[in-house]
């Protein structure tokens, strides 16, 4: 099972196996002990299951 997390205002947070920076926008995660912890802590938030996702911004090049 997997879990929706975003990290908390301020906090960075690293997934356990190789260290990598869950991103500011969130990421699905193992539902297992880690993340329970952080979520305990409020290193991260729960997203809601039906909150639409965020697109990322996007840049057009100008012609001409």
């Amino acid at each position: 099972m997997k879990l929706r997390v975003i990290p908390a205002p301020g906090r960075l947070v690293r997934y356990p196996a190789d260290g990598r920076v869950l991103p500011g926008t969130g990421g699905n995660v193992p539902d297992d002990v880690y993340w329970r912890r952080r979520l305990a802590d409020g290193d991260v938030t729960r997203e809601p299951a039906d909150a639409a996702p965020v697109a990322a911004p996007t840049t057009r090049k100008r012609k001409g």
